[in-house]
């Protein structure tokens, strides 16, 4: 008998590391397209706030109106097949991580309006919604997958009556 070689091809290291990291990749897909449209929200309510309202207020009430539908979007689509926990446990912890990526875009506004003296709109917008968002995206993302929207226990431990925990009990 002669050796056959399989035809089948081999997954490229690519299609390894996206095997790897699919579900990654599909949660970041999902709070991406959540952000995209909070930050349009977020956006547009600030530079309707922006002129009648002190810049920092205005940055406050637009992120608050952004992340209670990013809240919204999140639980219900990003995170819908995590365990469901109390909702007013989910959404303390959302607006407490909230509060933090709030901190962190109004401190790159702060600095770059009061301390640099960057104060046109532009200029107030690029630290607020370039470098502040990022970086409190970054932050928010890992806090509300980590901690707010939790996965699910894995039920792989034994657990009385179960033929593992059966199976060491008449053992000894």
């Amino acid at each position: 008998m002669t050796d056959v070689q399989s035809t089948t091809p081999q997954p490229t290291m690519f299609q390894k590391l996206y095997a790897r990291f699919e579900g990654l990749v599909r949660e970041a897909g999902k709070f991406g397209t959540i952000g995209l449209i909070t930050f349009l929200i977020d956006t547009g309510v600030y530079n309707l706030l922006w002129g009648p309202l002190n810049t920092l207020v205005a940055g406050t009430i637009s992120m608050a109106v952004a992340a209670t539908c990013a809240f919204i979007g999140n639980r219900f689509w990003t995170w819908r097949d995590r365990a469901r926990t109390d909702l007013r446990r989910e959404y303390a912890l959302y607006f407490l991580f909230n509060l933090v990526g709030l901190v962190i875009a109004l401190s790159c506004l702060g600095i770059s309006h009061y301390v640099f003296g960057f104060t046109s709109q532009l200029s107030d917008n690029i630290a607020k919604n370039g470098v502040g968002l990022v970086l409190g995206t970054l932050f928010r993302f890992w806090s509300y997958r980590q901690i707010v929207f939790r996965k699910r226990p894995d039920h792989t431990e034994a657990t009385p009556g179960s033929p593992a925990v059966t199976e060491r009990e008449t053992a000894g």
